[in-house]
């Protein structure tokens, strides 16, 4: 809550008079809707992204209005303040006459009040005049005289403290703390917003954490644990994990339009409006910053792969993804690049066994990943996916690429315990033996859901949270532990 003594109590209008004028971005929705189209034109066009400050440079009206054209946004699909909404159309019915007001620029302003039928009319910018602050301010009192107002951050204090009725929705920090100093009384309160520590934890995915325990793998493997080793380990642990969360980010900003579409991503912190792009961007920088402070700890062939997967995921989250066959054989690609790091990180040479089992591994996780979004698309009537090279008639062509992969790694394990060689590891390698009817029953099972419909998402991650497959990896452990 706002920390203001002077902040009045909720009321309710016995005879609204007054127009209300309604801010846009961050008011009515969650999100600034420039720095959302600046995304979608960043993953529509990067070619022509210098033409941004070429368009700043004539002015902040003109460049809202250039990249509206370029990359218009879908009103449908915004994150609206749904606690805002719902006092605004009670109002209505109660027959006040709502103004949307807003810097956005006016095409998209006007398709937002078309698309709610709930506005008597729209003041915005025009690719001219940025219509914010005090000029919105001057263009209110010509057109109503008094207004009541709804706003969100330090741009809307001179009409929350000229407004008949001053309301914010999910105010800034800057708000807060000017509305306390100029004591102006807030009327209403609109929160609409999921908790900060949740949506950062949800924002940089922290669980995907997991997959870089392949670090781990190549050492372990060896039978050459040491204390060293265990060090460079965790060192590369954070190391890569801060990079890649920085690498989600990226991503998922990219993706806002994209994600706007899908039942579940919709609810990603930057498309669902719990985290503006700007914080995202600031999120990235810290944790690029922080990747770069443990490199100095690792060898440079570590680094060399780092490098690597920079330069991959910004190919993939670019262009590679839209691409089919490309975008799973890239997803495959970064698990075994995981342990090509591990390996470099403490000095630890990658066998070819486990550089091709782990490509058939991940590429059969990552086609059944695909396999489900398409999957779920069926069920749903849609017949292609967006942002994806997929159409739903490719389902059956997946399910036997994906498969195949599973059953080709279990064949190259079951080919690597059979050779003389890991007799010398492993005093009862006959026991490793276990592990193929767990891991068939595993990779199966997978599939099996994925046919059903029963998972949406990351196998993987799937597998941290499925009880079954938590039991499966504990009897892998067991086995391998008691061939020792």
């Amino acid at each position: 809550m706002l920390q203001n003594p002077e902040i009045a109590e909720p009321v309710e209008h016995e005879s609204p008079a007054l127009p209300l004028c309604v801010d846009l971005d961050g008011t009515l929705i969650k999100s600034d809707s420039l720095f959302d189209a600046v995304c979608q034109f960043m993953h529509r066009s990067p070619a022509r992204l210098w033409q941004l400050p070429l368009w700043l440079a004539g002015g902040r009206a003109h460049l809202k209005a250039e990249v509206a054209r370029c990359a218009p946004l879908n009103a449908s699909r915004l994150p609206y303040n749904t606690e805002v909404l719902s006092y605004l159309r009670a109002e209505r019915r109660e027959g006040r006459q709502l103004y949307l007001t807003t810097g956005a620029d006016g095409p998209l302003a006007e398709r937002v009040a078309a698309y709610l039928g709930i506005f008597a009319g729209v003041l915005a910018s025009d690719g001219v005049t940025n219509l914010t602050s005090g000029r919105k301010l001057a263009l209110l009192k010509t057109r109503f005289g008094e207004f009541d107002y709804i706003g969100n951050s330090r741009a809307d204090l001179p009409l929350l403290a000229s407004a008949g009725q001053a309301m914010v929705a999910n105010p800034t920090l800057g708000l807060r703390i000017a509305l306390g100093l100029r004591r102006i009384p807030v009327a209403r309160i609109f929160l609409d917003r999921r908790p900060l520590p949740r949506t950062l934890l949800k924002a940089i995915r922290i669980h995907q954490w997991a997959k870089n325990i392949l670090l781990l793998a190549p050492l372990a493997l060896s039978h050459k644990l040491h204390a060293a080793g265990i060090g460079a380990v965790i060192a590369a642990f954070f190391c890569f994990s801060f990079m890649a969360s920085a690498s989600y980010l990226f991503n998922d900003l990219l993706d806002i339009d994209s994600d706007r579409r899908h039942p579940v991503k919709r609810f990603r912190p930057f498309a669902a409006g719990d985290l503006p792009v700007t914080g995202g961007v600031a999120l990235a920088i810290l944790l690029i910053a922080a990747s770069v402070v443990i490199l100095p700890l690792l060898p440079h062939q570590f680094a060399l792969w780092l490098a690597v997967y920079i330069v991959a995921t910004t190919a993939y989250s670019f262009y590679l993804k839209q691409v089919a066959l490309v975008d799973v054989l890239m997803l495959s690609g970064l698990y075994t690049l995981r342990l090509l790091a591990g390996g470099a990180a403490t000095g630890t040479e990658i066998s070819h066994w486990l550089a091709g089992f782990s490509i058939f591994l991940f590429l059969s996780l990552a086609m059944v990943k695909r396999f489900s979004e398409i999957e779920n698309l069926r069920e749903r009537g849609l017949t292609a996916t967006h942002g994806r090279g997929y159409l739903v008639a490719d389902l059956e062509q997946i399910r036997s690429f994906g498969t195949a992969c599973a059953t080709a790694a279990v064949v190259v394990f079951s080919l690597y315990i059979s050779r003389p060689d890991v007799e010398a590891l492993y005093k009862h390698a006959g026991r490793l033996w276990l592990i193929v009817p767990l891991m068939l029953f595993w990779l199966y099972r997978v599939w099996l859901l994925g046919s059903r419909g029963e998972m949406d998402g990351d196998p993987v991650i799937f597998a941290l949270r499925d009880r079954i497959s938590l039991l499966v990896g504990l009897c892998v452990l067991a086995a391998a532990i008691s061939a020792l």
